[in-house]
């Protein structure tokens, strides 16, 4: 039996198994774009086996029939192009395995990712917000210090999570955050982050100090949960912050945590912050991803002066004073 037929007779699940090992092992890859992956491969399977189709045997029509199929179900563009990538990337590693002798998604050309610019909030929307996570009876002090932590650092929602506790001691002025990839960097912390975070290690170490008391074992998170991973999970982080939105009555479609590091680029930007700076402190890999925010402040700032300066108003406007 050669390689290639082998290759054929295994699951399909076991391909993308032994893809995303090869991920986790030479690139390092996210957990989280490692779920990505597998559930997009997942969904191409599952659009091939009814049609007696296996990653060994699909064509170029095929991998376009699919993408078609998505097209058709209403999936946006930048998921379309993420699902043609995580295939692309199969095939890839498939080749390079002996597994295919081609790739049969190499010259299919993606949709494109959207080019909508990022939503973000006002400084009042952030201020409500976050006085609305403060106003919380009995998770109050915890709230804030994630809230606050996020809109002074532009930390990722899962970055934010995952925080040991440990590199939140000792009032630093800075946090060391580990990114995508695995890669770390340094954040700076403003006064009430600091100030929320000195609170929230009071309460926490507390609770921490009371469980152990009676044989729980401590946690290393400075986020602490009942969850399987030990640490409040980026779901729930999401209820919660459209809680906050309908208390601070804040429109909740909205307000995500992304959105709050928008927000921090945003504000940042607008108030002379250097692009590369923030670029260091969102973990972009390329400043080009950054720049977008550049198009959001210009774009505020073009409706400010359309809004206010008086060559904006209208003739009729002119006449009457």
């Amino acid at each position: 039996m050669s390689y290639l037929t082998d290759a054929a007779n295994r699951p399909m699940m076991n391909w993308v198994q032994a893809f995303l090992e090869a991920q986790a092992a030479e690139l390092d890859a996210a957990t989280n774009t490692q779920l990505a992956y597998a559930n997009d491969l997942r969904d191409f399977a599952g659009w091939l086996e009814p049609k007696n189709l296996h990653f060994a045997t699909a064509m170029q029509d095929h991998v376009e029939g699919y993408l078609i199929a998505c097209d058709a179900q209403g999936l946006s563009r930048s998921t379309r192009a993420r699902r043609l990538s995580a295939i692309r990337q199969l095939y890839r590693f498939a080749f390079e395995e002996g597994w295919r002798d081609d790739n049969p998604a190499i010259r299919i050309k993606g949709p494109g990712k959207s080019k909508s610019l990022p939503k973000t909030l006002s400084h009042d929307e952030v201020d409500r917000l976050l006085a609305a996570a403060a106003g919380h009876k009995r998770e109050g002090v915890r709230n804030a210090c994630l809230m606050q932590l996020l809109y002074a650092t532009g930390m990722r929602v899962t970055e934010l999570v995952t925080l040991p506790a440990a590199a939140a001691r000792g009032d630093p002025a800075m946090l060391l955050v580990r990114g995508k990839g695995g890669k770390e960097r340094l954040v700076p912390l403003s006064p009430p982050a600091k100030a929320a975070v000195a609170s929230w290690l009071e309460v926490r170490d507390a609770a921490e100090d009371a469980g152990k008391a009676k044989g729980k074992p401590v946690s290393k998170f400075l986020f602490p949960s009942r969850s399987k991973a030990g640490h409040l999970t980026r779901h729930r982080f999401f209820g919660m912050i459209k809680e906050f939105a309908v208390t601070a009555g804040v429109p909740h479609d909205k307000v995500t945590p992304h959105t709050l590091r928008h927000a921090f680029a945003t504000h940042l930007l607008a108030g002379g912050a250097d692009l590369r700076a923030i670029q260091t402190m969102l973990g972009h890999a390329d400043v080009a991803t950054t720049e977008i925010y550049t198009h959001v402040v210009d774009e505020r700032l073009t409706a400010l002066v359309q809004e206010h300066h008086p060559l904006s108003r209208g003739k009729d406007e002119e006449d009457a004073t």
